[in-house]
């Protein structure tokens, strides 16, 4: 009977994990799938369920209290997903002002509640000077008596009904409420969430539970070190420079105000990111990116045929460059912009080769055209009748209203600028700046963002080059890998100034990476941790902090830590080299979010350790006859790390489920980020059952698992990205 239970979890294990795979991709190529709401489906879960159950009583798990809970938390978890799908009703409801509403719509049927609903109220609320929207906002009045405030991440309840912010009309006469009765299903997910929690926390706690008994298991052995230097990279060649201004002038200019990408910031943040966008890094032939910005700004014409277009793949061939830079007239032959006729086919639908690098290209173009026209320079504020500000730059349509002073200073004073550089009156020019800078603070007032943050946003942009750190990391942990691998196998130890020299090395990483964090955090007003390159960088920081913890109980975990430190780095470059400091979407304004990433990219950190465990562990098993020890040793570190990471894994998951309901109105929506979390998590989760599954208690079939399982992170931080798309593909 037991071998019976054991092969319907195991086969029914196997089956759902492979249904939710390859469900994604169905999903992907149709568009949408039904298969998470079929009956077989469920059926698949509470087979699973019920099983599993019977499997835990018959291994008498009872008498292990905390893992019995720990499994108890999940089946509890899976019977309030069934209450849910059963009997919880999700729609939404369409209000305007003073209308009254009792019904809600559901899989295209309304129905009606027992109660009515009015809009009293509606607003959105901007970023300060901006046009970005931070809230929004619908006051609403239950049943003529409660009035309630909805907005995003702040739900109202009525009667075992819960209402959400989801959308407005046009005239902001209107607003869309999401609307969820479900009485029981949440709570009894909810009670399995904190089930859960709580399991988790007595295991990594109790002396007796997998991981402190597996840490008591563990060598103690010293660990070996390897000196980190950090070499600065080469300057380019300043010879044959393209004019521009001296680099203390230029960044003085740049020491503006802008309005640039829904938010007030300095006009150093766009050079960075237009100098790096374009280029792909932020210095050109030894040039600061204030100087390149000022220099196609007032020095277009110099600047034309400089190769400083960063090209890829099939727009080299249509612009007709060889290498991998091209110039503003590359683009062009006899008056005719070379892309034009393929960006039509692009438009109509044609299926063109490439056809991502030609808009590439052609939007790198029209940034250049954009700054040398005067276009990307909204430096201007103007308060019209009704107290609004908006920005512009000098070549816009100026309001009516406005002073004819304020216009002519405003249409004048950039050629005033061009023609003070010409002439190399730079006193004159820092001059006009400061007028500049005046007209900007009489126009917008209390709109600007404080000195402070103004200040700490340029600070980041000279502090925020990882590039050179990251390649650092990366090359110097790939030599230490071997390094401490042969020093490992021969058990011999470092040198004291080697390990002291290192620990120096990596606590000025952690620092430098702590003083970057939180500037960011303090000029964007809110922690950064939202999209593909902040959770990278702050999954860099937790690998760096995880090395200086566990060095001494992990003979290897210095190479491993400066690798993927610098492996991180590298990646979060790779989509936003240099990435612009945006104002927050409002969903996104939740404490839970980043408690999300934050658990998440710590349980991404320690896998990835385990993976690089594992890949040791199978080139050592392979090179020498005497390597079993070393391997046996490999693997309790790689058993000991799973229970911690499977921890931080389960908490990140679940409370971004809370966080989803908390917003949408449901702690599930099958999304494929929320899938592969969901089956990374089930796959790391199996060589944890050693005593059904005595495989894992081989060593070696160990190492080979965990070095492959890593496919799955994989998979769900950049597959789903790249990929699968889905509402979590921002991340």
């Amino acid at each position: 009977m037991k071998n019976l239970l054991k092969t319907i979890v195991i086969t029914t294990y196997i089956v759902i994990v492979l249904t939710l795979a390859v469900a994604t991709i169905i999903e992907k190529i149709n568009g949408a799938t039904t298969i998470y709401g079929t009956w077989w489906f469920c059926m698949l879960w509470g087979i699973l369920a019920v099983a599993g159950f019977v499997y835990m009583i018959r291994q008498k798990l009872q008498r292990r209290p905390v893992a019995f809970c720990l499994h108890l938390a999940l089946i509890v978890i899976l019977i309030g997903a069934l209450v849910t799908h059963i009997f919880g009703k999700q729609g939404t409801m369409h209000l305007r002002y003073d209308e009254t509403c009792n019904t809600y719509l559901v899989d295209g049927s309304l129905l009606k509640m027992p109660f009515d609903v009015e809009l009293v109220g509606f607003r959105v609320d901007m970023y300060p000077g901006t046009m970005s929207p931070m809230d929004y906002v619908s006051n609403v009045l239950f049943d003529g008596q409660q009035q309630a405030s909805i907005s995003m991440n702040n739900i109202a309840q009525y009667a075992g009904y819960r209402f959400y912010q989801s959308g407005y009309d046009p005239d902001r006469q209107g607003a869309y409420l999401s609307v969820s009765h479900d009485p029981w299903g949440i709570a009894i997910t909810y009670i399995g969430y904190a089930l859960l929690f709580i399991s988790f926390a007595l295991m990594l706690i109790l002396p007796n539970e997998g991981f402190r008994r597996q840490m008591k298991a563990m060598d103690k052995g010293a660990i070996l070190a390897f000196v980190l230097l950090l070499l600065p990279t080469l300057a380019d060649a300043k010879s044959n420079n393209p004019k521009t201004l001296p680099d203390e002038v230029a960044k003085e200019y740049c020491s503006m105000y802008t309005y640039y990408n829904g938010r007030i910031c300095p006009l150093q943040t766009v050079a960075r990111t237009f100098t790096t966008k374009i280029y792909g890094k932020p210095t050109y032939k030894g040039l600061s990116a204030e100087q390149v910005y000022t220099g196609w700004l007032f020095f277009a014409p110099d600047w034309l045929d400089e190769p400083f277009v960063k090209l890829k793949g099939a727009a080299r061939t249509a612009v007709g460059i060889d290498g991998k830079y091209a110039s503003y007239t590359d683009f062009f032959a006899n008056g005719h912009f070379k892309l034009d006729d393929l960006l039509t086919d692009i438009y109509v639908g044609k299926d063109v080769d490439g056809s991502s690098d030609i808009l590439a290209a052609n939007e790198k173009a029209n940034l250049l055209r954009m700054l040398f026209e005067g276009e990307l320079t909204k430096i201007y504020p103007v308060r019209d009748s009704n107290n609004v500000v908006s920005w512009y730059h000098q070549n816009d349509k100026l309001p009516r209203s406005l002073d004819p002073d304020n216009y002519g200073f405003i249409r004048m004073v950039q050629d005033h600028i061009a023609q003070l550089a010409f002439d190399r009156k730079y006193d004159d020019i820092i001059y006009t700046i400061s007028k500049i800078k005046k007209y900007q603070r009489n126009a917008a007032k209390d709109l600007l963002p404080s000195d402070a943050r103004f200040e700490a946003e340029m600070l980041y942009n000279r502090l925020s080059s990882t590039r050179p750190l990251a390649m650092a990391l990366a090359t110097f942990g790939f030599l230490a890998f071997f390094y401490y691998v042969i020093r490992w196998m021969n058990e011999r130890r470092p040198h004291r100034a080697m390990t002291i020299a290192i620990n120096i090395v990596m606590a000025l990483v952690v620092i430098y990476q702590l003083v970057i964090f939180s500037l960011r955090w303090f000029v964007s007003g809110h922690i950064p941790m939202t999209n593909g390159y902040e959770t990278m960088q702050f999954m860099s920081l937790c690998v760096v902090v995880i090395t200086i913890v566990m060095q001494r109980r992990f003979v290897l975990v210095v190479p491993f830590g400066l690798l993927l430190a610098g492996l991180t780095m590298m990646v979060s470059m790779f989509g936003e080299s240099n990435p612009q400091i945006t104002n927050l979407m409002p969903v996104l304004a939740s404490p839970l979010l980043s408690i999300h990433v934050c658990t998440i990219m710590i349980a991404y950190s320690l896998l990835a350790f385990t993976m690089f465990n594992g890949v040791t562990a199978i080139v050592v098993n392979a090179s020498t006859r005497y390597a079993r020890g070393k391997v046996e040793s490999l693997a309790d570190i790689s058993r000991l790390l799973l229970y911690p990471a499977l921890c931080f894994l389960s908490i990140g998951i679940f409370v971004g489920a809370i966080w989803a309901n908390q917003s949408w109105g449901r702690y599930w929506g099958w999304d494929p980020k929320e899938v592969w979390a969901l089956i990374t998590l089930l796959i790391y989760a199996i060589p944890l059952h050693s005593q059904s599954l005595p495989i894992f208690r081989r060593p070696i079939a160990l190492h080979i698992f965990l070095a492959a399982a890593f496919l799955t992170v994989l998979m769900t931080y950049f597959g789903v990205n790249f990929l699968l798309g889905g509402m979590h593909s921002y991340a």
